[in-house]
This record gives structure tokens, sequence and C-alpha cells, in this order.
């Protein structure tokens, strides 16, 4: 008599059956299953609202990349198959948008002349120029003047020949016949709010919306629109310039004077002059030869390039032998208070950065007035820490190893208390000096677990912005130059620069170009390095 198989899977008596996932249970409270649920909702939440958003401005590449990756997420947590990928997807996903991304992006800004003057398409760079061009037109009446709003959307409202007109931005002025009218000015509208004159002196965002607002006369864009200067009277205003998509041209019809649109993103005169709008193009290469061809740029970028490698080695040698030297010496048994003393020798390491160097700044400052290291330890000399380029030079290097050497103290007493003790015993057994088993035992040592820091404290200082941009801001200035660049800028801190991010011209592809040569220069320098420290470990 056939016996009955028992059920492929054991359930026991207080709850899910063994072997399922948690996340897939809904026996007993269902925890795990809800708490899966709720957070990939959250994850499709965010997916859709960035998917939309993409979609809304138009830009496909991160539209489809949205949709692409939020499917794949839906896929994987959803799925029975995919357990190893649950765990890798965060990680390839966080890689690809704050890494990937970012580095293809910046390369793509590199090809591209993109900044100040060339930040728009070339629609709206023509819409801009014809705005700025537009004029009053000679004669053209002023109307009694009401702004109206409907949803967040400003309109003017006018009595034009004793007729009520109201409209926007997007939509004509058309006859309002049901429009109140009182004392020769439009006071209501239906459909529309006024906007009263106390709340529009008290609003100053208001008064700029009111001041950009163009409301066109009709659907022909040749007759123009109403502006209005002070919110209670307008005016019909035309553009100066008019535009010729077939020939590709803005003419002023006040000079006769042709623009042409040039490959270089502007519209450009026969004569060489050039409006001040343009629009965003790409450049190819170009900003990387312009880094070294420019005259504003070349001269600079080279002894920027110098001093960037000599302030990030002397920075890593210094501080390096700085704290090797006090681990060596507080390693000492003999040595009392060692726990107090290594606490004091610590300290700059647990300051900002950022706040340690304007201390520093104020404490260098030349008058010693206000200045405590010429007061006190200069006698009161007034020596230009600061606006002297070699000083300036030595006084980052002086306040960024008292920011650093603590660092490498805490490493390297670390390193040296880690030593093996058998090796080291084996050395005077075999009648090693203090110098010989210095020099070929515990330095070896000693380097095959820093030799890794130093490389990446390399790569940190080689970007280490927060002491240029806190100390010196770069300065003092270069005089044969027209760029902001200075005597203490590095490559990071003049990427800043030209970015225009602190005020000024901005140059985001040339910015972008530099970018990228300094994460060439700085990986390659690292890959050549890590591959030689593994020589290190071949020396015992």
């Amino acid at each position: 008599m056939p016996t009955e198989q028992a059920p492929a899977i054991q359930r026991t008596e207080a709850g899910p059956p063994r072997g399922e996932s948690l996340a897939r249970q809904w026996h007993g409270t269902g925890l795990g299953f809800a708490a899966k649920l709720l957070l990939m909702a959250v994850v499709n939440a965010i997916g859709v609202l960035i998917c939309w958003s993409a979609y809304v401005e138009g830009s496909w590449g991160i539209f489809g990349a949205s949709l692409a990756l939020l499917a794949l997420a839906d896929w994987v947590y959803f799925s029975r198959r995919a357990l190893p990928a649950k765990y890798i997807l965060p990680g390839l996903a966080f890689l690809l948008v704050f890494q990937l991304f970012t580095m293809a992006y910046t390369l793509y800004v590199a090809t591209t002349r993109y900044g100040t003057g060339h930040n728009a398409t070339k629609e709206q760079a023509v819409e801009a120029l014809l705005i700025q061009s537009e004029r009053r037109v000679e004669g053209a009446p002023s109307y009694p003047l009401t702004i109206v709003e409907r949803d967040g959307e400003l309109g003017f409202a006018i009595l034009r020949d004793d007729v009520a007109q109201v409209g926007s931005s997007e939509v004509p002025l058309s006859e309002a016949s049901d429009a109140t009218v009182e004392g020769g000015r439009v006071v209501a509208v239906p459909g529309w709010q006024a906007v009263d004159r106390a709340t529009l002196i008290a609003d100053q965002a208001l008064q700029g919306r009111v001041l950009e607002l163009r409301v066109p006369v009709s659907d022909d864009a040749d007759e123009g629109s109403i502006r209005t200067r002070e919110g209670t009277t307008g005016s019909v205003y035309r553009s100066a310039m008019v535009w010729d998509p077939q020939a590709d041209t803005l003419t002023n019809t006040d000079t006769g004077t042709v623009y042409e649109a040039t490959d270089g993103g502007r519209f450009v005169a026969a004569d060489g002059t050039a409006l001040p709008v343009g629009w965003r193009v790409s450049v190819g290469l170009d900003n990387f030869t312009r880094a070294f061809t420019d005259v504003n740029y070349s001269g600079p970028l080279l002894r920027i390039a110098a001093w960037t490698f000599g302030f990030a080695i002397l920075t890593v040698l210094t501080s390096f032998l700085l704290g090797l030297v006090l681990a060596l010496v507080f390693n000492d048994p003999r040595v009392r208070g060692r726990k107090l003393l290594r606490t004091l020798f610590i300290l700059p390491y647990a300051f900002p950065t950022f706040m340690s160097a304007l201390l520093w700044r104020g404490m260098l400052n030349a008058n010693p007035d206000y200045g405590i290291v010429n007061d006190l330890f200069l006698f009161g000399a007034r020596i230009e820490w600061l606006s002297d380029p070699t000083l300036a030079k030595l006084a980052i290097l002086g306040v960024n190893l008292w920011l650093s050497f603590p660092y490498w103290f805490l490493v390297c007493t670390g390193a040296l208390q880690s030593l093996p003790t058998d090796v080291l015993e084996a050395a005077r057994i075999d009648g090693a000096g203090r110098w010989r088993t210095w020099r070929s035992v515990i330095m070896p040592l000693l380097l095959i677990s820093t030799a890794p820091l130093i490389i990446a404290s390399f790569a940190f200082n080689f970007n280490n912005f927060t002491i240029i941009y806190m100390l010196t801001g770069g300065g003092p200035r270069f005089t044969d130059t027209s760029a902001a660049l200075g005597h203490t800028d590095i490559l990071i801190s003049m990427i800043y620069q030209v970015s225009g991010v602190a005020g000024g011209r901005a140059d985001y592809g040339l910015a972008s170009a530099l970018s990228i040569l300094v994460f060439v220069i700085v990986g390659t320098i690292s890959a050549v390095a890590f591959r030689q420290t593994r020589k290190l470990e071949e020396v015992l």
C-alpha cells in the first residue's frame, strides 16, 4: 500500500515554512514583506518623480537611465532568482549615479563652450537678445495699467481706447467686456485678482516679476508688447532686433547691422562685433588645448601645476617625518607622561580644518597689532606672510604641517606598536645594531602598512582646497595675466576660480577640462604608486 509522501516544506507550529525568506513571508505578522513593500514604495515614488521631472525637462538620457534603473530594482527585489543582486545593486546604483554619471557629464561639459555668455540653448539666446533690445515705441501712448494675478500667473489689465483688455505673457491682450472700470482704470476682471499698490511696494520679488513681464499686444510679434516701469502705466515696446530663422541672422533695425550665427555659439557682425548672449556649442578638445595655448591661462597653469606638486609632496614628506619622529620618541617606555603628551599632540587634528586655517590667517596678519606671530615671535616686525608669494607658500606649508602631523603621529604610533616582536628579537640575536635594525627591519615593515596611506594623503593634498581658500584665497595675485589666479593657487582652486563660482566670468567648459586633467594626473600617480608598494612586501 503506497504511503503518503511528506510535504516538501515543513512548517513549524509557530510560523513560516523553513527556508523561506523573511521578506517574502505573510505568515505571522508579515513584517518582513511589509517592510520590503514600504521601502520599495518609497524607491518607486522617488524614481517616478525623477523620471517625470526628466520627461518634463526633455532630458531623455536621464529619463531612460532612471526608468531602466527603476525597472531593474523592482525586478531584483521582487524576484526569487536574483539573491546576489539584492546586495550588489544599491552599491552599483550609487556608483553609477555619483561616480560614473558625474565623470561622464564632466567630460561632456569639457567638450562644450559653456559658461558666461554661453549658458543657454540657441532658441533661448535669440529670445534673450530680442528682449534685451526692446525699446519703447517712439510716440506710443501710456495706458492706465492694473496688475492682475491668476493661479500664480501675472498679467496686465489696461484701458486702451476706452476698451478694457487683459492678457499675460502667454496670452496676448484681448477685450474683457465684463471688466469693472472706475476713474479711467480697470479695477476688477472676472477670473483675475487685482494686485493693489501696497502689496506691490512691499514685495520686492513681485516687483522684479512685474518689471520682467511682457504681455504681447497681439498674436503678431512685430506689434510689440506691453511693459511697465512703475506698475501703474504701460506702453508698447518693440525689439530693435529682427530674427530671421531662414537666414539664421539677427538684424538691428536701428543701425541695419546684420549678425550671423557662427559655429562658436555667437551672433557676429561683419566687422567682428558680437552680441553679448550666446549659446552652448560642442567644441571637441578645444578647451583642453586652450588651457595650454591661451595666454591668460597657459603661463599660470604651468606655475600652478608645479606648485601643486610641490605643495602635495612637501606636505606629505614633512608631516610624515615629523609624525614618525614623534611616534618613535613617545613609543619609548622611558618617556614619562606619554598618554598626556600624546593627547596634546593630536589636538590640532581634532579642530576643523577651515576653522584652524582662519585662526592662522588672523595670527599671520602683517600688522603686529593684530598678528600674534609678528607681535610675539618677531618683536613687532611687519612681515607680509600672506602678501609675499614666497612667504605665503611657506605659511601654507607650515600651517598644513601643523594640521597634518597629528594624523601621521597616530598612524606611526599604531604601526610601531603592531611590529612583530619576534622579528625584532631575531635581528638583535643576529647582531644587528639599532641603525641596521631600523633601516632593514623596522622601516620596511612600517612602510608596508603606511605606504597606501601616504599615497592617499598625496591625493588628498593634491586637491586640498580648504587650506588654500581659507588661508590665502590663492593670493597674492599674478600680475601678468587678467585671470583671477594667484601664486598660492593649486589646480583645484584654479578650477574653482575659472568656474566663476566665486564671482566674475564663468567658464564651465575649461573648468571641466582642467578637472579631467587633475583626475588623470592623480589617478595615474596613485596607480603607479600602489603598484610599487607591492614590492615592499618582498623586502623581508
